[in-house]
């Protein structure tokens, strides 16, 4: 075998000019920021009004807080912040978004909650000199789930969301959502076939309005909608299944049929009792087993429209 470990390779720097790099030219911009030309902050008549500009996919930790297990827990938030601005207005300035996010964690993470994201939303519309300013972060959240005979723990997770938008005019408007995952069981393949019926599994997504009234310390609203899902569904989903807990839940999957149409009806009834939600918008898609395409139901409810 031959031995290279006496091969000389060139110094870093030439190897960097082997493979293209060049020496700087030269400089004639100001690198002072004051003497730096700011094209965002140029004005005149730029034709129209912008509803929304700012940044995107901001992949940052943060800490949520829930009332089932874990009660604190530090994930990852995909933010997206924006605002409007006039038509007097070139741009918005991008960079301020991601300083008050750093101000608001400093190296931490960041905090998730009503509270925080009222004085986020403002704080960042007086900063940026707009009326407005709107902010969402969706994460996978986390809740401990036994099963329904060994009580045996392990972790299920669903995919949550929160916007809160603030106007200087109108205030504040906050939605939130929540797509859990169930298990359904087709009641026309139980009631045609001699003996068992197949199931799938069933994603329900929730989106709801709540009301300028609503405490998060009272109310956990992503532990509302998961329920609201879930205790409608054939049987709920378990990280931990011991052969006890399996026999009860292929069990009482069989004793509560459901169709998409059923569960999205169902999930509504629950919502529509709970006070803090306004309006809300719940689907159901079932991952059908003896098909290949999905079967899917939807409804949209307002309850200012029905008063």
């Amino acid at each position: 075998m031959k031995d290279f470990s006496t091969k000389q390779l060139p110094n870093k720097t030439e190897r960097h000019k082997l493979f293209g790099s060049v020496e700087p030219g030269e400089k004639t911009k100001p690198t002072e920021k004051e003497k730096m030309p700011d094209l965002q902050n140029t004005q005149k008549d730029f034709l129209f009004d912008i509803d929304q500009v700012g940044i995107s996919n901001v992949k940052h930790p943060i800490q949520v807080q829930s009332k089932v297990k874990p009660e604190t827990q530090t994930t990852i938030g995909t933010f997206k912040m924006t605002s409007s601005i006039k038509k007097s207005h070139k741009g918005t300035n991008m960079s301020r978004f991601t300083e008050m996010m750093q101000h608001y964690s400093d190296g931490n993470p960041f905090e998730l909650s009503v509270s925080t994201l009222k004085q986020f939303t403002k704080e960042m519309a007086d900063r940026l000199e707009q009326d407005d300013n709107q902010i969402t972060v969706s994460f996978p959240w986390f809740f401990e789930r036994s099963g329904p005979a060994s009580d045996m723990a392990g972790m299920n997770h669903a995919n949550a969301e929160i916007t809160m938008i603030y106007d200087k005019n109108a205030g504040y408007n906050m939605t939130v959502s929540l797509e859990g995952t169930i298990t359904t069981l087709c009641p026309c393949s139980k009631e045609i076939s001699e003996y068992s019926a197949h199931n799938q599994r069933g994603n329900v997504k929730m989106t709801a309005e709540l009301s300028h009234d609503y405490n998060e310390d009272d109310v956990d609203w992503k532990q509302a909608l998961l329920e609201a899902a879930e205790s409608n569904a054939s049987a709920r989903i378990h990280p931990v299944l011991k052969r006890p807990d399996e026999k009860m839940v292929t069990e009482q999957a069989y004793e509560n049929p459901r169709f998409v149409e059923d569960m999205v009806r169902l999930v509504a009834a629950d919502l529509y009792e709970l006070p803090y939600i306004e309006k809300f918008t719940v689907t159901c898609e079932n991952e059908e087993s003896i098909h290949l395409h999905d079967a899917i139901a939807s409804i949209t409810y307002d309850k200012a429209l029905h008063r």
